[in-house]
């Protein structure tokens, strides 16, 4: 028996984040323990017409790669991919993960090595996207291993999930396209300032948004979503920023990260846990000292960490931003291998645009 709300979670994502027409090719990128969503959103794709393919995905095969894997094979892209960048109209990339510690144990410059020969699809999509040529999106499904990791029980970490997704409406869509409108004020008002200033505790940061675009995410890229996002000036961030909460790549945390930025650049940077894996990113490559993505959480279903990042970018009343890449769209101009979310809680501080109070204890107040 279908589960009510996996059948309405498909139909919102083909039929309003990714939009999909008729003659569509959709790709399906995702895991065995996803196979329930899977199978409804291939349903629904072929109800609006268009040409859904999977392509599976294994954590066993991924390790396998990084721990017997010559530098060769972890950095090799096929022709195979670089065509089927070109010729997809939409994507989903479904996380559902049994163990969400399989690569803990991995050489993080293996990850690396992944993540460089990986940059230039990563960079095509983002160009494809701004251009409008293809829509893409990337949700959840629970599994155990999400549930562990946000200290629930899968029950109830489903019904979070589903909420935080609005499926608990009877019109979703409508409560979206409600979101989308009232963030749209924001990213107005956003639009026309030049710099923000963050104030928090053991946080004081600047960075300059002035020519660059604030983009308002309402369940179309990421499903759950809630999130305002732009770029910033790569030579002119300065100050200071401590992230509260532990901030995760490839499995591993890295706790209370520390950064001091100079003209945009990374200065110093400190971890009570992790510390080396926070500076092996951080020396990853030119880019990946800098700022490619500042950002405003607004979903506030969303109230608790859960160590996934599709969830605890959008927490209400949180910034984050990343280092490394950025969208090309915000007029980001920062190339890199990595794009690293890091969330600080600003439920208590404020936010300065140009001198200007505009959000203060995880509010906006314009």
């Amino acid at each position: 028996m279908v589960d009510p709300y996996v059948a309405k979670m498909a139909r919102v994502l083909v039929q309003y984040s990714l939009g999909l027409k008729p003659g569509d090719l959709f790709r399906i990128i995702a895991p065995p323990a996803a196979v329930p969503l899977v199978s409804e959103l291939y349903r629904a794709a072929l109800e609006a017409g268009a040409h859904p393919y999977l392509a599976l995905t294994l954590e066993e095969t991924e390790e396998l790669l990084y721990r017997h894997g010559s530098d060769e094979q972890i950095g090799l892209i096929t022709p195979m991919m670089r065509q089927e960048i070109e010729e997809i109209h939409a994507s989903i990339r479904i996380m559902a993960s049994e163990n969400t510690r399989a690569l803990s144990g991995i050489d993080p410059q293996k990850v690396a090595i992944r993540r460089q020969a990986l940059r230039h699809v990563q960079e095509r999509v983002m160009q494809r996207s701004a251009e409008g040529t293809l829509n893409w999106c990337v949700t959840l499904f629970p599994t155990n291993a999400a549930a562990q990791d946000a200290d629930m029980s899968l029950r109830e970490f489903e019904e979070f999930v589903y909420r935080a997704c609005k499926l608990h409406y009877d019109d979703p869509v409508a409560e979206w396209r409600r979101t989308s409108a009232e963030q749209q004020r924001i990213a107005d008002v956003l639009n026309g300032c030049a710099t923000i200033r963050i104030l928090s505790p053991d946080t004081d940061l600047t960075y300059r948004v002035a020519g660059r675009t604030w983009i308002n995410c309402a369940g179309d890229r990421n499903f759950p979503d809630g999130e305002v996002f732009s770029s910033c000036d790569e030579t002119a961030t300065e100050g200071h920023i401590r992230y509260t909460f532990p901030a995760i790549y490839a499995g591993r945390e890295v706790e209370d990260v520390r950064l001091w930025f100079e003209h945009g650049q990374v200065v110093r940077a400190t971890a009570a846990r992790g510390e080396d894996l926070l500076h092996s990113l951080l020396n990853m490559d030119d880019g990946a000292r800098r700022l490619g993505e500042v950002a405003f959480g607004t979903n506030y279903e969303i109230t608790r960490f859960t160590r996934n990042i599709l969830f605890d970018e959008k927490i209400g009343g949180t910034v984050h931003l990343a280092l490394g890449a950025g969208y090309p769209e915000t007029g980001s101009r920062n190339t890199s291998a990595l794009h690293w979310d890091m969330i600080c809680d600003m439920r208590q501080g404020e936010v300065y645009a140009d001198g200007r109070m505009i959000y203060k204890d995880g509010k906006f107040v314009i």
